[in-house]
């Protein structure tokens, strides 16, 4: 069996995380338009989820429907890569 030294496991560990991040950043660049709507919508459902509850049902529904878009934004997002 191979021994990796301590040094030589932390390289590898950065390395590995380096080149993931060169990847998620590199979707993004492709995507940016994509990501930003993303970002948009789960602000809008946090603040959705931060107003008063009593709103006829509609408040609720609201949230349904941005759930939903976030689940289609991240859908587009794979289909693209």
């Amino acid at each position: 069996m191979v021994q990796i030294s301590r040094l030589g496991f932390r390289a590898m560990v950065l390395a590995a995380t380096l080149a993931l991040g060169a990847c998620i950043g590199n979707a993004v660049a492709q995507q940016p338009h994509m990501y930003a709507a993303l970002d948009a919508l789960r602000t809008a459902r946090a603040e959705l989820i931060a107003a008063t509850p009593n709103k006829g049902g509609h408040r609720a529904r609201a949230i349904t429907l941005v759930n939903q878009a976030i689940d289609e934004t991240n859908a587009g997002i794979r289909y693209a890569q």
